[in-house]
């Protein structure tokens, strides 16, 4: 391998090295906020479960407690397992280029000491004057000398490059290598966890047995809390459609269900559709507890529960907020419900239910992040819950699809 070759194989490897480091590096940082999120998360759900020991909770409610924290815990786990993963394929890369740069440096070591050799062997002070006194004519000799100079000059300084490299490479090694200890042991904490998460799984599975036992009752709860839920989705729809006739009566519409927009809306409504999926959560802390749609209850396979948006458990104290540029269309107390905002954006609506309290009024500009009101916890069960929806005019959207990460 010639020096072109090899000095080649270094810039194109410490290319490579450069790239993947960047993109690993977005990784472990996306990595590392999933797990304080997470550690976030759980401590909110501990908190929940200690609060909620001193009341007289339902099994089914401590049922969906434990699913939540085991959940909650298991993705935990397998994300620090994920950034340990990581951090152990990084450290193989770097080490298996830091021995090729190694190998690159001795091969150039020993072709700089062979030249220096056969300088000295082949090449006498008066050989190398008779080399430059050979020349056709001074110019030849002074390219000849400058040649000579810049050779070994360059050679060294190559060396020298490459040595400091290889020295940068180890740094790097070396600080991946606490990076590493520092998730293992995280690992090692995560299996203790997984030891007490072992318990809270004994303790569900003989609490769902109690449920099993008495399916009927239980099922017969469960329906009769989907009749609650239904009656607050048929205020809500009733809301949505006496705000639509009411903002068309004032434009010189009739629709009941169908906004008339304005350019100015249509604009909106536009840039809401662009942001799909990338909209911030309505709470600043939250956990999703019910998803959108029709699904099997948890725990009593055997009944289905609906939901036309996302049930947030969020902490105590916490503020709805506006998830996008808007205008307030209505402000309503909900039964079973506390109060709902909802918020306009053209023909698209963000509904936020179940507040304590109210930050806004009907025909008020908000904007995205903008507090709402404070979500309002509940006295029988201490969740602090809001129920999110996403409708364009009378039509039920899914919120994950328009969330961030929901």
């Amino acid at each position: 391998m010639n020096i072109k070759q090899v000095l080649q194989t270094f810039f194109i490897a410490l290319f490579l090295l450069i790239s993947v480091n960047s993109s690993a590096q977005i990784s472990r940082e996306e990595l590392e906020q999933r797990r304080r999120e997470l550690r976030q998360e759980i401590s909110r759900i501990n908190e929940l479960r200690s609060s909620n020991r001193q009341r007289q909770q339902s099994v089914l409610s401590q049922v969906e407690d434990l699913d939540q924290q085991i959940k909650s815990t298991e993705n935990l786990i397998r994300v620090t397992n994920q950034q340990a993963n990581l951090l152990t394929k990084e450290i193989n890369e770097n080490t298996s280029r830091i021995a090729t740069l190694k190998e690159e440096l001795e091969v150039l070591k020993k072709d700089y000491a062979e030249m220096i050799e056969k300088s000295y062997k082949s090449k006498s002070s008066q050989s190398r004057i008779m080399f430059l006194l050979s020349s056709e004519n001074f110019l030849q000799a002074y390219k000849r000398l400058q040649y000579m100079k810049q050779y070994t000059s360059y050679r060294q300084q190559q060396g020298e490059q490459i040595q400091k490299k290889t020295e940068e490479l180890e740094q790097l090694n070396t600080a991946l290598e606490e990076q590493k200890k520092e998730k293992d042991k995280l690992i090692v904490e995560n299996r203790q966890t997984r030891a007490e998460l072992e318990k809270n799984r004994k303790s569900q599975q003989e609490l769902i047995q109690n449920i099993r036992s008495k399916e009927s009752q239980f099922a017969s709860q469960i329906r009769q809390k989907q009749q609650e839920i239904d009656k607050i989705d048929q205020q809500i729809d009733e809301m949505i459609r006496a705000s639509i006739a009411k903002d068309n009566e004032e434009s010189g519409g009739t629709s009941r269900s169908t906004f008339k927009l304005t350019p100015e809306a249509r604009a909106l409504a536009d840039d809401f559709v662009k942001n799909k999926g990338k909209l911030p959560w309505p709470v600043k802390n939250g956990t999703v507890t019910m998803r959108y749609g029709k699904q099997p209850h948890p725990i009593v396979k055997s009944t289905t529960i609906n939901n036309n948006g996302v049930r947030i458990d969020t902490d105590a104290g916490g503020k709805a907020r506006a998830v996008f540029n808007g205008t307030v269309s209505e402000v309503q107390a909900v039964k079973g419900a506390n109060k709902a905002v909802m918020v306009r954006h053209g023909d698209y609506i963000t509904i936020y239910n179940n507040l304590a309290k109210v930050n806004v009024k009907r025909g008020q500009k908000v904007t995205t992040g903008q507090e709402l009101g404070e979500v309002a916890t509940s006295r029988s069960n201490g969740k602090t819950t809001l129920h999110f929806l996403v409708y364009k005019n009378t039509q039920k959207m899914n919120p994950a699809d328009w969330i961030l990460k929901m």
